[in-house]
């Protein structure tokens, strides 16, 4: 009998540090499974919460990274490759991140790299032309651009400025 109540507890404590943490953001299914062996929720009933929570739609790991997607592509200017890291990191499956990632196309990342440097122009205006260059290609690489696309995207800005 003490061993099913303390199952039961530990199926109630579970439940709510799985609806605490999502009441304050969204998370996947492999944060969440984290959150929980630290609070030393056995791995039987974590997987049993968490695979209802999942069944009933409020852990949506691919609903996750489309919004992960977006958001940081839009407000960073993050590449494919920097966003796919960090759904890795947040335990994201591959196939998820694929289909999250795929919402971004070459022309979209090409774009976002174009307004990052056309909002970096202006405080780099009195530079060398040299040094202008190589802070603006600091700019993209840090972000995750590949080379080739950040010397085309600074050379066409460059050249629009003269």
């Amino acid at each position: 009998m003490e061993q099913e109540r303390s199952a039961q507890d530990f199926a109630q404590d579970a439940r709510t540090i799985v609806l605490r943490k999502l009441n304050f953001a969204a998370r996947t299914r492999s944060e969440l499974a984290r959150d929980l062996a630290a609070a030393h929720i056995p791995d039987l009933i974590a997987g049993q919460v968490l695979d209802r929570y999942v069944e009933v739609g409020l852990i949506d790991d691919a609903a996750l990274a489309e919004l992960w997607v977006t958001s940081r592509q839009r407000t960073k200017g993050s590449t494919r490759s920097v966003l796919k890291h960090e759904l890795r990191k947040k335990g994201v499956s591959d196939l998820d991140a694929e289909a999250a990632l795929a919402l971004i196309s070459d022309d979209d990342e090409y774009e976002r790299a174009r307004r990052l440097i056309a909002s970096k122009l202006r405080a780099t205006s009195r530079l060398a032309p040299k040094v202008r260059s190589r802070r603006l290609m600091g700019v993209l690489l840090r972000r995750g651009y590949p080379p080739n696309l950040a010397n085309a995207v600074i050379t066409e800005a460059l050249g629009e400025c003269e």
